[in-house]
């Protein structure tokens, strides 16, 4: 029988204009040295969309030595530009198009996309995901058109979560995507854009389904260091090591829930803080 083991590199939220270079590097020294199947990240390549961040980020992409597939994230729609957010909102992806929203065949594993970041939607905060009917129809299909035997993991950019009430949803339409890829075989969902890592069990009508969220690789960290996850599949299963430059245990970097702002704590502009590892318990009292 031949191996059916698979690696994944599963990026995230690298924010060319705000980017960490040393982790860049790190990230992709690793991937050649290494060589994993496939690399998946999951949008915000860029901070505000701008072409020379743009430019930045086709250069690293295309740079890497394996198999890419790319979400477009939030902050990759034009900023300033509403004619062409509305008319041409991946124009600047060019230089990168055949990675954009690819499905990857990695044997009795595939990657298949799900669009979240939408040029327009019918709320005042635009940044956050929204799962069109079109967009998961097309997803569907892809899965449903998957061979025998075949599992998938499925890429977003928002976490397909329904927090908050239904008019501040940090992804709208997030708890029916849910409940239809419960359905199908589907390995778990890698997501990104809350900028630490996460492994959880969403419960559905239909059953659970696993989330797998990346941190970021920028400097505007929220409670971790920089960070990408390994995912190993053996056929069967699949296992997460969360690799970060300050070496802390994966079960550290892990936050235990998606947070309801979603948002890492500093804006543009604003120097960087040292890196500190947030504790996930609270000291005893004395």
């Amino acid at each position: 029988m031949a191996d059916e083991s698979r690696r994944i590199f599963h990026l995230s939220d690298i924010h060319f204009g705000l980017e960490n270079t040393r982790a860049l590097d790190w990230v992709r020294d690793a991937i050649a040295e290494e060589k994993p199947d496939g690399v998946a990240i999951t949008g915000d390549l860029t901070m505000r969309a701008r072409h020379r961040e743009f430019a930045a980020a086709t250069e690293w992409i295309n740079s890497l030595e394996a198999p890419v597939t790319v979400e477009v994230g939030n902050h990759d729609m034009p900023y300033f530009n509403p004619i062409e957010r509305f008319l041409t909102p991946y124009k600047r992806f060019h230089g990168m198009k055949e990675k954009v929203e690819r499905e990857l065949d990695l044997g009795s594993l595939a990657i298949v996309p799900l669009k979240t970041a939408v040029r327009m939607q019918p709320r005042l905060n635009w940044s956050k995901g929204w799962v069109s009917a079109r967009a998961l129809e097309r997803c569907l299909a892809a899965l449903d058109a998957l061979p025998a035997g075949k599992r998938a993991l499925v890429a977003v950019h928002h976490p397909l979560r329904e927090v908050g009430t239904r008019g501040t949803a940090l992804t709208k339409h997030g708890d029916k995507a849910l409940r239809e890829l419960a359905k199908r075989k589907v390995a778990a969902v890698l997501s990104g854009h809350v900028h630490d890592a996460f492994d959880i069990l969403e419960d559905t009508d239909e059953g659970p389904v696993r989330m797998i969220g990346a941190g970021t690789l920028s400097q505007r960290t929220r409670s971790t260091p920089p960070s990408f996850n390994d995912i190993r599949w053996d056929g069967q299963e699949l296992s997460v090591t969360v690799r970060n430059l300050q070496s802390v245990d994966t079960p550290d970097m892990q936050i235990d829930d998606v947070p309801a702002d979603a948002l890492p704590p500093r804006r543009e502009g604003e120097p960087v803080a040292p890196i500190r590892q947030v504790p996930r318990v609270d000291p005893p009292v004395h």
